[in-house]
């Protein structure tokens, strides 16, 4: 009964408009923010588009909406459909000029011209994916202009039938030559390239029913046929209660950082812009969606976890103030470094784009 209830609220608090406000949300010192955008159905997964204009999916309204900012004053001025009729859509990413999405089933592309104009004739990319569980699609071009394809697992703790599920795949753009690159990845929601050294991050999503502590989430370094322990073990190698295999486990990939249990890590991205300080430069933004069935809530804010040497090293809150108490008034889903150089932050739950930038 408590499970079936917790996942009537996390359902509610998603759909349901917040008042969470731009004022609410604490930052460093000399950081500010604004609200970017605002009425937007369930805003997911966002992209820069070649004209550097702001993308994003609406995973409620099944639409991509265009918010250019024309005037440069920090908030959008227009709220232009640029697709819609699709399933849940996600991920999103441009790649030459083409605009690619992620269906719940399936990946497509639009020809790209620019954000005036209309897309060209909806194109399936990949079809015929697996739906239901952790069913969005999360889509990055990365390494030797391949597209990297997250695909989360059916289930909190299962041996999965179907070989795509909890692992990260990779494609051509036209979707062709599709492998498996990595697997035992729960739920990946995020990928991020490291500009640096061009490897693939992702942020993974633990599995549930171990206590409010365990076990941790984690940003890994996907390598290429490596396994990453789900469902058979978490953490470092740590062989889970029930699936857990010891020999098996210490041969898993072990996570880069590993971060509090239940915080549910979605968007990340690697600050490369210029207006923030040096000390931020390089450094990993993640958007923690937040806890739906801890004892204690967590989450509901986006981290800065400092890194040095392409490593990560350690942990800051950066942006909070949607979780008051046990109230959540917003729910960060994706970061974004805008062309300004400021921090943009969709939230799913109060229908929102935050903009957040440095004033000296």
């Amino acid at each position: 009964m408590t499970k079936i209830i917790s996942i009537i609220f996390l359902f509610i608090s998603s759909y349901f408009p917040s008042c969470a406000d731009a004022n609410d949300i604490k930052l460093p010192p000399n950081f500010n923010i604004n609200t970017y955008a605002e009425k937007l159905k369930g805003p997911r997964f966002m992209a820069l588009s070649p004209d550097n204009v702001v993308f994003v999916t609406e995973i409620r309204s099944g639409q991509v909406i265009a918010l250019p900012d024309t005037d440069n004053n920090g908030k959008a001025d227009k709220y232009l459909i640029k697709a819609k009729n699709l399933r849940s859509p996600h991920g999103i990413a441009f790649y030459k000029d083409w605009l690619y999405v992620g269906e719940s089933n399936q990946i497509v592309r639009y020809k790209y011209f620019d954000y005036k104009n209309d897309l060209g004739e909806k194109e399936i990319v990949i079809p015929n994916l697996p739906r239901g569980g952790h069913s969005t699609k999360t889509i990055l071009f990365g390494m030797y202009n391949k597209l990297y394809l997250s695909i989360g697992s059916s289930c909190n703790i299962c041996k999965e039938k179907d070989q795509r599920r909890a692992s990260i795949m990779q494609f051509n753009p036209d979707g062709s030559e599709g492998k498996i690159y990595a697997e035992g990845l729960k739920n990946s929601v995020g990928l991020a390239l490291n500009p640096k050294t061009n490897q693939l991050w992702a942020s993974d999503n633990g599995i549930d029913w171990l206590g409010d502590n365990l076990p941790p989430e984690e940003i890994n370094i996907i390598k290429e046929g490596k396994h990453y322990g789900w469902p058979f073990c978490y953490g470092d190698k740590i062989p889970d209660p029930k699936m857990g295999d010891p020999i098996f486990c210490n041969n898993t990939e072990p996570p880069a950082f590993e971060m509090q249990a239940h915080s549910a890590p979605l968007g990340l991205t690697f600050y490369t812009g210029s207006q923030f300080p040096k000390e931020f430069h390089g450094d990993l933004f993640v958007a923690f969606h937040g806890s739906w069935n801890r004892s204690v809530p967590t989450g509901y804010k986006v981290v800065r976890i400092k890194i040095k040497d392409n490593k990560p090293i350690s942990i800051e809150d950066f942006a909070s103030g949607w979780l008051k108490g046990t109230t959540r008034t917003g729910r960060p889903v994706d970061v974004l470094v805008n062309i300004d150089g400021s921090l943009l932050v969709s939230d799913d739950k109060g229908g929102k784009i935050y903009r957040i930038y440095y004033d000296k």
